[in-house]
């Protein structure tokens, strides 16, 4: 059997596919699986060995069609559910199934804030998309595999006193969805054990502005320095990770590493929070309850539609340090 998995974008959602894929693989007798997505997030699967080929686009499905019609797939599995997969299955006139992806309760939750979201994971609601298959989720965490050439040799490029550091995902696609400076700088300063900030290039400016603030703290900036596998492979050592609710976030569940994740116009209750079905006791959430202004959205915006950002302004910075200690034991 020849099947197709589409997700476009992005990290974290693609990431959180991977369960999926591999019961596939594992529980259908011969099953060859094919995985379409953005040119961008290609790296996120291309060492997953559950998956023999991976198709990639940059804007549009016309660039692959008439190579995946060649494919003849017994089945496509759509884990995106949107005008350009439907378009996708389509032209590729093959078996499809999807999942509920709850675009009226997601609406109703964020504009009227009436939440009908029902509570189970996104990774639950994925696996209704494969039942009439015959494959149930097995429960375990999601893959990420690294490369051996891309597992980070801490020593080479960190003075690390003590393997007890903590990582902290700095960055977000948008603003209301990031700790601001004076957060972080709230929460920093009650912790003691050395840090490595990660995120990509346009993250230096915070990181910069964090190094600034504790000349003397045992803090590392590995922000535009490193790629989005190398950055898991710190992740995947530390001992915790502090993060927003970011592509991080779910790629640190696969290595069931600690986290401690902070939410501003989001909300877990859309079904995107930590994904640790084996050990939920290793992830906790921080948000800001109460507020009728949240969330403001299912993405994020960047700025605060408000101006006064108190889904991140209001965060306890004393209860996140505490956790982090925690959790690092």
């Amino acid at each position: 059997m020849k099947i197709l998995v589409v997700r476009f974008s992005s990290i974290g959602d693609v990431v959180l596919t991977t369960p999926i894929v591999r019961c596939l693989k594992q529980q259908i007798p011969n099953c060859e699986i094919h995985f379409i997505t953005k040119k961008a997030f290609k790296g996120i699967l291309e060492h997953n060995s559950n998956i023999s080929k991976i198709f990639t686009i940059d804007s549009s499905i016309s660039e692959v069609i008439a190579t995946l019609k060649k494919e003849q797939y017994d089945y496509v599995i759509d884990l995106h559910k949107n005008l350009r997969t439907f378009q996708l299955k389509t032209k590729l006139g093959r078996p499809s199934y999807s999942f509920p992806k709850l675009n009226f309760e997601k609406w109703m939750l964020v504009n009227l804030k009436r939440n009908k979201m029902p509570k189970i994971h996104i990774v639950d609601r994925y696996f209704k998309a494969v039942e009439k298959l015959g494959v149930k989720n097995d429960n375990k965490p999601c893959d990420f595999f690294i490369q051996p050439s891309d597992e980070i040799q801490l020593k080479d490029h960190f003075q690390l006193a003590s393997e007890k550091y903590i990582t902290i995902a700095i960055g977000a696609q948008f603003a209301t969805k990031r700790m601001p400076l004076e957060k972080l700088k709230e929460i920093i300063e009650q912790l003691n054990q050395p840090i490595i900030l990660i995120g990509g290039e346009t993250d230096q400016a915070l990181a910069n502005s964090i190094l600034a603030v504790f000349p003397d703290k045992p803090i590392f900036s590995a922000c535009g320095i490193f790629s989005l596998v190398q950055s898991a492979s710190i992740v995947k050592q530390s001992r915790v990770l502090l993060t927003n609710d970011t592509g991080m976030m779910h790629i640190a569940s696969c290595f069931q590493t600690p986290t401690i994740s902070v939410w501003g116009n989001t909300v877990p209750d859309l079904g995107m929070h930590p994904y640790f079905p084996e050990n939920p006791e290793l992830y906790s959430i921080h948000e800001v309850t109460g507020l009728n202004c949240r969330p403001c959205s299912k993405i994020g915006f960047q700025e605060c539609p408000k101006g006064h950002f108190n889904c991140m302004n209001l965060q306890d910075a004393k209860a996140i340090s505490d956790d982090i200690m925690n959790k690092i034991g």
